[in-house]
């Protein structure tokens, strides 16, 4: 409206002022436009995500520019928005937040969505940036009810091994050293002896286990990966070998660790 009116009056004052608000708007776009300009993006999660239990996402955004900072960020990815009020040049910054992920399997985030209305709110500029983040999520693990393999009876016996440990039997008489329990000194052997005396106990090791998906029950299959997943990581708490049949041609051999329990999970996300 001022255009038309300076033009239709011949008034200077009115040009300059036409003048002054077009610049205005010229620089604030090139200084939106810089704004957002530079800057990468990356997704941190957990290696251990579990289908609808609650996981910690980190975004991180790193400003490439080397004169200028940025303000004002709104960062859209991975389900999330995160607000960055300012960005030093070449420095990185981070933002966390919570997601909850509804189904097992693989996720990838291609591309997350960067916008910003700095300077002054006149136009919200935005881009979109490439990331590279592919997560496989794992089935819930069982609460309650009852576990559809054998192998979760309590049933699993011990095999006897030869390492020193504090949970075995009796393996043989040495002396007292100082660094074991007071609770492996033989006490009435003590007595009759100049120095105490302790019992060396074996370790004792649990029967390997191999969860069998093949076997025929009445669970529908996400029940029945659910319980695997329960009883996986129950049993590398437990640092008992674990296996996993996932047909007749393929099986996992028991083991234990945690990259052979991450392995497992893994088969389990990914069975169909």
């Amino acid at each position: 409206m001022l255009g038309f009116a300076a033009v239709n009056t011949g008034n200077n004052l009115l040009y300059l002022i036409v003048s002054l608000l077009l610049g205005f708007m010229s620089i604030s776009g090139l200084l939106g436009w810089l704004n957002i300009r530079g800057l990468e993006c990356d997704l941190a999660l957990n290696d251990e995500i579990y289908c609808n239990i609650p996981t910690l996402v980190t975004l991180t955004i790193t400003n490439r520019k080397q004169y200028l900072d940025s303000f004002l960020l709104h960062v859209q990815a991975a389900g999330g928005i995160r607000l960055l009020t300012s960005l030093p040049k070449g420095e990185t910054g981070s933002s966390s937040f919570i997601r909850t992920f509804t189904h097992r399997g693989r996720h990838s985030f291609d591309t997350a969505i960067i916008s910003s209305p700095f300077p002054v709110n006149f136009f919200v500029r935005g881009m979109i940036v490439p990331i590279a983040s592919d997560i496989v999520v794992f089935p819930a693990p069982a609460t309650s009810g009852a576990s559809p393999f054998k192998a979760d009876s309590s049933a699993y016996g011990e095999l006897l091994g030869t390492d020193r440990g504090l949970d075995g039997e009796m393996r043989t008489i040495s002396d007292y050293t100082g660094v074991e329990p007071l609770k492996q000194i033989h006490w009435r052997l003590s007595a009759r002896q100049e120095w105490f005396k302790i019992k060396e106990l074996a370790t004792t090791a649990h029967a390997p286990v191999i969860l069998d998906l093949t076997a025929e029950n009445n669970l529908m299959l996400e029940e029945k990966l659910s319980w695997a997943t329960a009883l996986i990581n129950k049993a590398c708490r437990e640092n008992r070998e674990v296996g996993l049949r996932l047909s007749q041609e393929r099986v996992i051999s028991p083991d234990k660790g945690r990259s052979h329990r991450l392995r497992l999970l893994r088969e389990l996300a990914l069975y169909a």
